[in-house]
Formats: structure tokens, C-alpha cells, sequence
């Protein structure tokens, strides 16, 4: 059922590393506060804190009360606050009325603000304008990556999506330059470094100049390859509905830096219960990247073998009872309590998942990605939208209709729009503002009005490689505005229709096609369409570079590098353990579909991938990221 990988597949890194680190930083942190504190932590770093430092290891370092930050008034009566949030305005503008209300009551406490994974200029910004610069200390916690499993880490920075590829806000730039540069300090050298996108260009430039600016050491590479690429390089991928078993938990339940709450629903009991999902659970190991048609097989053949291993100690003596209840009994216990909780997400999934709806969803879907049968897929689209099932799922299909078909007809797009906005509501106009200056849901332009969008995407190119000549200046607000409207002009265009062809993304139809025993990674949705982004990946890889993808990177607007990094140009030809080794960075967010993807690839390939993203995304989160809701 698990597929097995190739025998010779070369040994992950240990990123346990990274936790200590993380760890140990924060320790030190809190302690430069002497004395009992009371710690306020920003509600999106609640999750990621508890995986690095649980509530028993931050009592143990005089912090007495913890809470989540509320941007209200507060309740606490410790003279020593600290703060652990992002780098937000609005967290340190009410950071600032705490300490201004202390102020006009005459109270006096100590505050620390520790900012992760950096501190803005911004942020002290705002500390000097409220006037309380210098009663405040603050820190930056270097908290960048957070191992979720053996070949996962995430920078949990699902804000990062928005910010750059919405706002053209390049902030986390650095952040990720730093996050990479980590990696390299730890693991590297990196022997090869291939990359598209606008936002690749930029961090692979950020790690760059840490790389010059800091220590060469020599050391045994653990990590050969990197791949950097952005998330607007291909949003089909995440558009589609995922049908793998690891996917399918994501969209249903919700996996939240690497842990599911499963409910009622689930446990057959009235409580919910928390499951972390990683390799450590060996039932979740084996069907994780598996097609969901496969996993009901596999989870009742392991509830045999599970019952023949419990029927072993009939006829057992003593001796062998006792050896039996001290090696075996508590693993086989551990197992049958994840197997039917697993049972239950199945269960669950099939109840929401195999109705005649979804059925229709999917084959929608696919004839959309198949360029067959359209006008019949705008039909269900609209029917979708007028019996208002989901305000984001019809935003989803608007958008993998627009993307496929590379934007609508105008009167396609007019009639859709009109339809939606009458379903869930007019204040979704400034959603599809946002979805036309993404690319996701545009109307087709005129011949003559892509050319001159062409020419301006020239010029802009330029323009941005002159201001990536100067990273240390500010550009004037003025001028940044100028940019921002020049950009969110263009009509961007998604071309997928082609890449679909010289990529070869489609399987043929009329094949069989045995999702049991995948082909290709055309087997994650259903045997539909092969992910474009892992597809690039495999080929850059296959090819030792760009050469003879030109057409493809020309459709995918260019910004593609390949660059040899530390070592030297032997040991690069020569395929070590560590060449095998691939780091993929997902800019902008990476789906459970495309981890699946990748790890097929390595089984036939012989590689191990590691997936690092600014986030863990689905269809769901890119879109509400998208969402202008009225305040």
C-alpha cells in the first residue's frame, strides 16, 4: 500500500537542531527580565510556541501568567510585562496605550517587547511617536523556521502570501533570506541554487549578501540542491481540490502547525482530541500521501494485522505474557487508538466527500483543467453561485475558470461577477479588485491592449532591477505609490493552456489510469493534471538547469536563475548522499498535494526533498487571505 522509495535514498538532516536553537534564544530572552513576569503572546504564535517551549518550560524561567493578546485592557498586576508578538503597528500601538495608562495612573512596571522573527523599523516608529521609546526594552527573537516533521518546516508567516503578492509589500524579504541563510549556516553548503520568480530573485539576493557578510566555513554538506519558487508561478496547483488523504485532513479539519483537532464526529465521544501528524504516527506515515480511494483498504487490513498481534499472547505462558505486556502491548495500544481515529477522519471525509456533489465538483474540475466541455463548467459554476454552497468554493472555481482559460470573456465575466455579488453580498467588490490584480479572475484583453501591457512590463523589469541596486535606501512614499498602481495595472496573464502542453501536464485520456499504483504525480488528483510546480522542479533538476525550458519560462514571465553555490565544480558532477538532497522553498504558501507530488518524485528519483514554505496553504487560505471583508 505505502509505496516503498529506492534503497539507496540518502538520510534527512536532524532539524531537531532548529527547535534547541529557537529554544535556547527565547531562554535567554526572558531571563535578560529578571524576576517573575507575566508573558502576553500573540494568538498566531500560540501554536508554534507550545511545538518549540511548552508552559511548564516558561514557568521554569520566573514567567508567572500567560496570555494571549487581546488589544484590549489588560488585567494583569505584575510589575514586569513581556510581550512576545509579530512585528504588527496595531500590536505596538496597544503595547504603547498599556504603558501611557500605566504612566497617567502613576504605576510604575518594567515592559520587554520581543518582536519574531524581526523587528520593523515601523515598530519603533510608533514607540517614539507615543512616546514611550524609552521606557520600553525590546528584542528581536530569531525564531525563522519551525520543523513540523522530518522533511517539512514552515516559517508559520501565513501573512506573507498577502503582504507581497497582494500589497507588493517586500518586507519579509529578509525574513525569508534569513530563514535560508539558517539552513546554509547549518547544513550547507548548498552546491546549486535554481530559482523563478520575482520573490526568489529577491530573498536568493538577501541570502547572498548574508552568505558574503558573514564566516566561510568549511564542513561536510548535508543539503546539496535548493529550489526556490513563488507561489504566483503556478496557482492552479493549489486551486484544485486535494484528494490525497494528508490534503483532504487540511481542507476538512484544519491542520494547524502540524497538529488536527479532530471532533465529536470523529472520536465517537463527546470530547475532541488533538493528534500531531508526522511521521511518528506510523498509520498516518503510510497513508498520508495516498489517493483516498486507497486508504479504506489499507486501514481495515491494518486493523487485521493489528488483531492478529493482539491474539498472540492467547496460549502464552507467564514468561512470555509478561515479555509481551513490558515490549509489545503499549505500541499496539499507542496503534489502535491512532488507527481508529484515522478510521473516524475517513469516516468523516466520506460523508462530506462522496456525495453526488463533490463528484460533480471534481469532474468539473477536471474538464476545466482538460479545456473540455467549458460552456457545461460555466453552467455548474453559476448554479453553484445561485444555490450559494460556498461563498469560497465559487470563488475558487471563478478563479481555476479564469486561470485555464486564461481569463474570461467579458461577458462571461460580467454575468459571473453580477451572479456572486448577488449571492454573498456587494461588499465582495473589493475581493475581486483584489483577485483581477493577482491574475486569479480576469477578463480576456483585447490583442492590441496585451502589447502595450508587454511593453510596460519591460520597462518595469528594468526600473526594478535599478531599485535592486540600491537595497539600503528608503524610495519615497510618493514614488512607491507610482510603482503600486504601475503594477497593479498590468493584466497579468496565466498562460496555463500552453505550459499545459509543453509541460505535458495533462495524462492522456483514455488511459487507465490505477491510482493504487500511481504512474506519475498525475495521481494526486485523480490522474487529472501533474502539479506545474513540482513539474518544473523535476525537469530543472533532470536538466542540471533552465536550458531548453526557455518557452516555458518565457510563459511563466522569466525571473528563472540557476547559480553553483559553495562548492566546488567536482564535487557537484559527483552524486554524493547530500546531491540527493533537494531543499524546495515555497514562497507564498505550499499545499499537502505538492509535498505528496515531491515525494513521489523522490521514490522514483532517488532524491529526498525537504519542503520549506512561508506557510502550509489549500484553496481555502489563499482565498481568504484574497477576502476585503467590511470592518
Amino acid at each position: 500500500m505505502a509505496h516503498t522509495g529506492r534503497k539507496d535514498a540518502p538520510e534527512l538532516p536532524d532539524f531537531s537542531l532548529l527547535k534547541r536553537l529557537a529554544k535556547d534564544q527565547l531562554i535567554f530572552l526572558l531571563e535578560e527580565l529578571p524576576g517573575r513576569k507575566d508573558l502576553f503572546i500573540d494568538a498566531d504564535l500560540m501554536s508554534p510556541l507550545d511545538r518549540i517551549a511548552n508552559v511548564s518550560t516558561l514557568k521554569q524561567h520566573e514567567v508567572d501568567k500567560l496570555y494571549k493578546v487581546e488589544l484590549k485592557p489588560i488585567v494583569s498586576v505584575s510589575d514586569q510585562l513581556c510581550f512576545l508578538i509579530r512585528p504588527r503597528i496595531q500590536t505596538v500601538k496597544w503595547i504603547t496605550d498599556i504603558v501611557n495608562s500605566d504612566k497617567a495612573s502613576g504605576r510604575f512596571r518594567r515592559y520587554k517587547i520581543i518582536f519574531t522573527p524581526q523587528k520593523f523599523y515601523a515598530c519603533d516608529a510608533v514607540l517614539e511617536e507615543q512616546g514611550v521609546y524609552g521606557d520600553v526594552s525590546s528584542d528581536e527573537w530569531a525564531f525563522y523556521l519551525l520543523p513540523l516533521d522530518d522533511d517539512i518546516i514552515s516559517m508559520e508567516l501565513p501573512e506573507f502570501f498577502r503582504d507581497y503578492f497582494l500589497e507588493g509589500d517586500q518586507r519579509w524579504m529578509t525574513t525569508a533570506g534569513s530563514a535560508l541563510h539558517l539552513l546554509y549556516s547549518l547544513y550547507g553548503p548548498f552546491s546549486k541554487v535554481y530559482g523563478i520568480g520575482r520573490c526568489a530573485k529577491m530573498v536568493y539576493e538577501s541570502w547572498r549578501e548574508q552568505v558574503e557578510d558573514g564566516e566561510q566555513k568549511a564542513r561536510q554538506p548535508e543539503i546539496g540542491n535548493v529550489f526556490l519558487i513563488d507561489r504566483d508561478v503556478d496557482f492552479v496547483t493549489p486551486l484544485c481540490s486535494q484528494v490525497v488523504y494528508e490534503g483532504l485532513v487540511d481542507d476538512i479539519f484544519r491542520i494547524k502547525c502540524g497538529c488536527v483537532e479532530f471532533g465529536p464526529e470523529v472520536t465517537s465521544s463527546e470530547k475532541s482530541v488533538k493528534v500531531m501528524l508526522n511521521s511518528q504516527d506510523k498509520v498516518f506515515n503510510e497513508i498520508r500521501n495516498e489517493h483516498f480511494s486507497n486508504v479504506f483498504g489499507f486501514l481495515s487490513q491494518k486493523a487485521r494485522n493489528l488483531q492478529t498481534a493482539y491474539d498472540k499472547r492467547r496460549g502464552m505462558d507467564i514468561q512470555q505474557m509478561k515479555t509481551f505486556v513490558s515490549e509489545e502491548l503499549k505500541g499496539l495500544k499507542q496503534e489502535h487508538r491512532l488507527l481508529s481515529l484515522h478510521i473516524g477522519a475517513s469516516e468523516s471525509i466520506m460523508k462530506k466527500k462522496t456525495k453526488q456533489d463533490f463528484q460533480e465538483l471534481l469532474k468539473t474540475e477536471h474538464s476545466l483543467l482538460e479545456d473540455f466541455e467549458v460552456r457545461e463548467c460555466i453552467g455548474f459554476i453559476e448554479e453553484h453561485i445561485n444555490r450559494q454552497v460556498s461563498m469560497i468554493e465559487s470563488l475558487r472555481l471563478l478563479s481555476l475558470l479564469s486561470l485555464t482559460e486564461n481569463g474570461l470573456l467579458p461577458k462571461d465575466y460580467r454575468s459571473l461577477k453580477a451572479q456572486y455579488l448577488q449571492s454573498y453580498g456587494s461588499e465582495h467588490l473589493l475581493t475581486f479588485a483584489n483577485l483581477r490584480q493577482m491574475g486569479l479572475l480576469v477578463e480576456q484583453q483585447p490583442g492590441e491592449a496585451l502589447t502595450a501591457v508587454e511593453s510596460k512590463v519591460g520597462k518595469l523589469g528594468v526600473l526594478s532591477n535599478n531599485l535592486n541596486d540600491f537595497p539600503q535606501k528608503t524610495v519615497p512614499f510618493e514614488e512607491t505609490g507610482k510603482l503600486t498602481d504601475a503594477f497593479s495595472s498590468l493584466a497579468k496573464k496565466s498562460n496555463f493552456r500552453a505550459l499545459s502542453k509543453k509541460l505535458m501536464l495533462i495524462p492522456k485520456t483514455g488511459e487507465e489510469y490505477d491510482l493504487r499504483v500511481p504512474r506519475d504525480m498525475a495521481y494526486i488528483f485523480s490522474g487529472a493534471y501533474i502539479p506545474l510546480s513540482c513539474k518544473l522542479i523535476e525537469q530543472v533538476l533532470e536538466r542540471d538547469g533552465w536550458s531548453g525550458l526557455e518557452e516555458v519560462t518565457r510563459l511563466l514571465n522569466g525571473h528563472e536563475f540557476a547559480v553553483t553555490g559553495g562548492s566546488s565544480g567536482t564535487e557537484a558532477r559527483i552524486k554524493t548522499d547530500s546531491q540527493r538532497i533537494i531543499l524546495v522553498m515555497f514562497l507564498g504558501g505550499c499545499t499537502y498535494s505538492e509535498m505528496s507530488a515531491l515525494r513521489f518524485i523522490g521514490r522514483e528519483k532517488g532524491y529526498k526533498f525537504i519542503v520549506v514554505t512561508t506557510a502550509i496553504t489549500n484553496s481555502g487560505r489563499l482565498l481568504e487571505a484574497l477576502l476585503e471583508r467590511q470592518a
